[in-house]
């Protein structure tokens, strides 16, 4: 029987390894943390995307449509909690209606179950939202997303699966007849193949598997306020702002979870540290790493000012972070908020300093690497792995 080793136990590793197994295949899941699910997938929103906002044809087009539909009928065959209760884009002036239409259009060209409503109508969905015209997507729903993780391990154990924890991967080459080996300190282990989902250590990862991605992790930290309990009515559903297409990120948005709670954010910071949640977490060489790319660079001198800078003051200041999500719901104020934590996105840059738009999986002989899976990864979690066991064979 031939083995795989998978590196990376979030939701993308974890799903990879499933559908390796389900195609009679052993697997090694090797995850550095002492538990699953400990980063993105961990501190995400939880939302089960529908796959409006991407290009057409694209990767994360195809595998959010399809994602959609097969991560929430997994999570009802296997009892993880999950609502497919829709959401709004709201358009909050006449400037923003332009972009708007394109979100119609590419829901239209995309599959996406939506349709244009007028501010009565919305009221009805969302009576405290403003807005001078909205866009109603169906399919759009709320997951509990390591509740997915504990459910995929379940299934893995349950079919033999060689899973660690604590296991960081520190050496990885080509076996002496054929194959690959990966030294994780302890023990060296010898598989048929690899799949790198390491997310946040992902390039680290190929490099270290001998390839030179084309790709750099540069990861931005997303922070999260939530409504305090006794301004929960305001927000019933899923609030979200028109983006702005010169923008890689949604913007700031509100959610109401599973357990009732209203989830505002993120924010979109850059992180000091690869796995860095908060201001104090710094790592100068994570830092020197980033100073030393020069997409880095190019990305600052584009977004830097007035951009970057008014992430970072709405990151420090709770009155800028409510004057955003007052833009959408006019009666959330400064005391209505309390902080709630915070998320990193491991977010793929090219040497020119633009951001990989898509899903990026790279090959090698005996080798994929999954480099660049921001959201919709976690909706898409069962698509990509699909198409990562296909590279596999």
């Amino acid at each position: 029987m031939r083995r795989v080793i998978v590196i990376g136990g979030g939701i993308i590793g974890l799903a990879v390894a499933r559908e390796l197994q389900n195609r009679g295949t052993a697997v090694t899941v090797l995850e550095k943390e002492s538990a699953w699910a400990r980063h993105q997938t961990g501190h995400n929103s939880n939302v089960v995307h529908a796959g409006l906002y991407y290009r057409p044809g694209s990767f994360k087009a195809r595998m959010s449509v399809a994602g959609n539909a097969s991560i929430v009928a997994f999570a009802r065959e296997h009892g993880v909690p999950v609502q497919v209760c829709g959401k709004l884009v709201v358009a909050t002036s006449e400037g923003e209606l332009p972009a708007l239409n394109v979100l119609a259009e590419r829901a239209e060209a995309n599959g996406v179950p939506a349709r244009m409503i007028g501010p009565a109508e919305a009221r009805e969905y969302e009576p405290e939202v403003a807005c001078v015209r909205a866009l109603r997507v169906e399919s759009t729903g709320i997951i509990d997303f390591p509740g997915v993780c504990r459910a995929l391990v379940r299934l893995l154990a349950d079919g033999g699966a060689d899973l660690r924890l604590g296991t960081p991967a520190l050496g990885i080459r080509s076996g002496a007849h054929g194959g690959v080996e990966v030294a994780t300190g302890s023990e060296v282990l010898r598989a048929d193949a690899l799949v790198n989902c390491a997310g946040l250590q992902s390039d680290r990862v190929a490099r270290l598997a001998g390839l030179t991605p084309k790709a750099r992790i540069v990861p931005f930290r997303g922070e999260y306020f939530e409504l305090r309990p006794d301004r929960r009515q305001l927000v019933r559903g899923l609030i979200y702002p028109v983006p702005d297409p010169a923008l890689p990120f949604l913007g700031v948005h509100l959610t109401r979870m599973l357990d009732g709670s209203v989830h505002a954010g993120p924010n979109a910071v850059l992180a000091l540290r690869r796995e860095g949640y908060r201001w104090r977490d710094v790592s100068l060489p994570d830092l020197a790493e980033v100073a030393r790319f020069p997409g880095a660079w190019r990305l600052a001198r584009r977004f830097a000012f007035p951009v970057g800078l008014d992430e970072v003051r709405r990151s420090l200041s709770k009155r800028r972070f409510a004057a955003s999500l007052a833009r959408l719901v006019p009666a959330v104020g400064p005391d209505d908020i309390v902080r709630h934590g915070s998320g990193v996105r491991a977010q793929a840059m090219l040497p020119d300093g633009s951001l990989v738009d898509d899903f990026l999986i790279e090959s090698a002989p005996g080798q994929v690497h999954v480099l660049n899976a921001p959201s919709p990864a976690a909706t898409s979690a069962l698509e990509i792995a699909r198409y990562v066991a296909d590279q596999v064979a």
